[in-house]
């Protein structure tokens, strides 16, 4: 029997272990591109952590010490911060691997479209709901950063649609399990005041584009590190 204590740490590390074992594989080494991978982790981790942060602050969300160590940086559990790592890690060797093994390549300069319209899609969102502090952030950001990204030529936004519509599958097992399904109650728990109050099982609708926000940023640093240096 696993202590409950133990439950969000083990998430954390089941979600990034095979991701790093694999990141050595000969057809793949990933670790030879960890030069590009860390600052492309680190930087939007230090914006969702601080994010995070005000976030819990205000009462927007919340963590059931339960399922905690108890160990906390900055009054966020060491298992929160740890979360904006390794899922980062494992979404963007997922990424990696799946355009090195299975995509075409595709040309990023021709989908300036598909920025703009899911990009003024959330933003019209964040708009509608402007009164509720999760869904209002959640989609000003990404309809930014899609019409941000959408204006450059560095990612091609249908190759990492692609490849985040894959990604949800272990999203639903890990933000599940995160949100109460299958636990007698959340290890993470939400305000229901601060969100549109859409749930897929235990999941708010916001979190899948959160997720999605996280990953587009990591995978895009990821890719202007390699250019930057060609």
């Amino acid at each position: 029997m696993i202590p409950t204590k133990v439950y969000y740490i083990c998430i954390d590390v089941l979600s990034v272990i095979v991701p790093f074992i694999f990141s050595f594989y000969p057809g793949l080494r990933f670790d030879k591109k960890w030069k590009y991978a860390f600052p492309a982790l680190i930087i939007p981790a230090i914006f969702f952590i601080l994010w995070d942060f005000g976030y819990t602050y205000l009462g927007v969300w919340g963590f059931n010490n339960r399922y905690l160590l108890g160990l906390q940086i900055f009054n966020l559990p060491i298992e929160e911060i740890l979360f904006f790592i390794c899922i980062p890690y494992a979404c963007l060797f997922t990424y990696f691997a799946l355009d090195k093994l299975t995509f075409k390549k595709y040309k990023p300069g021709t989908e300036k479209k598909l920025g703009y319209v899911f990009g003024i899609l959330c933003l019209i969102l964040a708009i509608i709901y402007f009164h509720k502090l999760y869904t209002v952030a959640t989609f000003t950001l990404l309809g930014g950063f899609l019409i941000y990204v959408g204006s450059k030529s560095t990612l091609s936004l249908s190759k990492f649609i692609k490849v985040y519509s894959l990604l949800l599958i272990p999203f639903f097992i890990v933000n599940g399990i995160l949100t109460g399904s299958g636990l007698p109650e959340p290890i993470v728990w939400y305000n229901a005041k601060e969100q549109i109050g859409l749930r897929i099982l235990t999941i708010p609708i916001e979190d899948f584009f959160y997720g999605m926000l996280l990953i587009l940023q990591t995978v895009y640093l990821f890719e202007y590190f390699q250019k930057k240096v060609k």
